[in-house]
């Protein structure tokens, strides 16, 4: 018989993603923090927004947080490999196997 642990990430009482390791439960746990507090701020600013949309707004900053750092440290747009948006927490395998390719098929003669 095999022992498994997994480190499972609650909001208010809600299972949001399961982790094998600690250090990914924390990152993602972290990232969530940071996107409630985009919300909040996001709701005390002058935009017509409904929560869904604040909320939805929040989650894409905390999860593009480097190019959002890039932004405002230089005032210009991350490179496209930096800018590229997380498409979602969970990758799809599609995406993990272009990421394995090798670097030099990604790029298109001209």
């Amino acid at each position: 018989m095999a022992v498994e642990i997994k480190y499972v990430v609650v909001r208010k009482g809600e299972e949001k993603m399961t982790f094998a390791s600690k250090k990914e439960a924390d990152a993602y746990d972290k990232m969530l923090d940071m996107a409630e507090v985009f919300c909040d701020w996001l709701s005390a600013a002058p935009l017509d927004m409904d929560e869904n949309q604040r909320e939805a707004l929040g989650m894409f900053l905390s999860e593009n947080k480097d190019a959002v750092q890039q932004i405002l440290r230089t005032s210009k747009m991350p490179e496209a490999e930096q800018a590229r948006p997380v498409v979602s927490a969970v990758e799809t395998d599609e995406a993990d196997a272009e990421e394995k390719k090798p670097k030099a098929s990604r790029i298109k003669a001209a």
